[in-house]
Parts: C-alpha cells; structure tokens; sequence
C-alpha cells in the first residue's frame, strides 16, 4: 500500500465515522422531534419494550425521569441543535469523501473547536468511552493539520 493510498484511507475513515455521527444524530433527532408530539413517558416506555430494554433498569428509569421534566421548548432546542450537528457532520463526512479541502479545513475547525467540551465532560465524569472519543478527534484533528501542511509543501 502506498503512502497516497494509505492517506485515502484514512481520509475514507474519518469521512465515514463523520456520516455515522450524521445518521446518529439525526436519529436521535427524529426521536426528540416525535417526543413533542405526545407523552414523552409512554413514548419512551415503548421504545424501551420494542428494542427489548428492561424499562425497570435503573438508567433507563433515570432517563425517563430526566426526559419527562423537559419543557416541549426544551425538547424542540434540543431537537434542532441536533439536527444542526447532524447536518455538519453529514456535510464534513461528504466532503471528505470526495476528498474536498474545504471539508478538511471545516473539520480541523469543527472537531478541535468541541475539544474543550470533551474534556470539561472528561473532566466531570470520566468514562474509557469519553477519554476513547477525545483522542481519536485529536487524532483526527492531528491527522488533517498534517496533511494540508504535507499538501502545501508538496506545492511549493
């Protein structure tokens, strides 16, 4: 494998985890979307039974709790700040892929400029899943920085 083809990849990577925070978000979007509809309890109670969770499990009872003292201007925030992330990251992951600087530059700003949010999350309740995340968006970023630098070198 060439070091061009190994930098595809890598680019084809990141472009992918970007569309599969996409696609997530803008689930759970759609899920906090359907929530100002109806009763947010028997809605969650449901969804609990038909992805087969035990709704007596203590963090999805917890969950329940939180999600019912949310005002429908709080969900409907929550919702659109959503799906505003879930558009970024659909449009850095496509831009990726098609292997677009601009999407390069956006990603650098977009990723390194929630670095602070992970690690005040980090920070406040540390998970392996949190300290996992944090490092791969530093690589990421990393990785990206390097490449236009690499890219910009190779021109002059």
């Amino acid at each position: 494998m060439t070091a061009r083809d190994r930098d595809d990849l890598l680019l084809r990577l990141i472009a992918l985890t970007k569309l599969a925070k996409a696609a997530t978000l803008a689930t759970v979007g759609l899920g906090l979307h359907h929530l100002l509809r109806g009763d947010v309890e028997n809605t969650l109670l449901h969804w609990a039974r038909a992805v087969r969770v035990d709704a007596s499990r203590p963090i999805i009872q917890d969950l329940i709790m939180r999600a019912t003292g949310l005002s429908q201007q709080t969900l409907s925030a929550l919702s659109v700040v959503t799906f505003s992330y879930a558009a970024l990251f659909g449009t850095e992951g496509v831009g990726l892929f098609l292997r677009r600087r601009w999407a390069e530059y956006l990603t650098i700003v977009s990723t390194a400029g929630l670095l602070p949010l992970e690690v005040y999350e980090i920070v406040h309740r540390i998970s392996v899943a949190k300290v996992v995340l944090f490092a791969i968006n530093v690589l990421i970023v990393v990785y990206l920085v390097a490449r236009l630098r690499r890219q910009r070198a190779s021109q002059n």
